[in-house]
């Protein structure tokens, strides 16, 4: 399991949330980046030095300091497209490959390369940025319903990273919370929100949606 790339944003338009800028363009980077932890939403900053969000009631904080995709699912997708997806293209700031992202558990932890620790928080929700980014009319609902969200991250130990660091699960909790399993209940099956009650890992808001 290992990054195939690290990601950082580049400030564009927004027309699709009425925003002025979005930082959805996410780009590949050489060389190391500082991860950190943000602290609290609504500054627009992220864990990686040089990137920001721009929507920040939604976006952003520590419980959204990282967001992770699985190249394997990109290239799902670019199977169901007939193009090609570059690393970065779902705004993801962590490209990665043989890890299951959408099956790893709430409160699972990661530690890439020598020093960072991150830990899995909730799954990402679609939203009108995302769909205009893509240009693919009905985007939110193919997204939901393939139920493939990527994870977003917590940063336990920061420290830096880079494209080629190896990722290692360092810590399972004893739940069955995963992360397709937040998004299911979180979109199209609510009937499964009882069930996020089997962790406290997951962001305040999710907690009080779940009861």
């Amino acid at each position: 399991m290992r990054l195939l790339s690290v990601n950082i944003g580049r400030p564009r338009p927004n027309p699709w949330k009425g925003l002025g800028l979005t930082g959805i363009d996410k780009q590949p980077v050489d060389g190391p980046v500082a991860v950190t932890a943000p602290g609290p939403k609504g500054t627009g900053a992220v864990g990686l030095a040089a990137d920001r969000v721009y929507d920040v009631e939604h976006h952003g904080g520590s419980d959204q300091a990282v967001y992770a995709y699985a190249r394997e699912d990109l290239d799902g997708w670019e199977a169901e497209f007939g193009s090609s997806l570059t690393n970065g293209v779902f705004g993801e700031n962590l490209t990665t490959l043989g890890l299951d992202v959408n099956g790893a558990l709430i409160g699972e932890r990661w530690r890439i390369g020598p020093d960072v620790v991150l830990e899995v928080s909730c799954a990402r929700i679609p939203c009108a940025t995302f769909q205009g980014w893509l240009e693919r009319d009905g985007w939110i609902k193919r997204f939901t319903r393939a139920a493939r969200p990527g994870a977003y991250l917590r940063v336990i130990e920061p420290g830096e990273i880079r494209a080629a660091d190896p990722v290692e699960v360092v810590h399972q909790p004893g739940h069955d919370v995963t992360v397709a399993l937040v998004f299911r209940a979180m979109t199209l099956e609510p009937r499964l929100l009882p069930r996020l009650a089997a962790t406290d890992k997951l962001p305040a808001e999710v907690r009080n949606r779940a009861g």
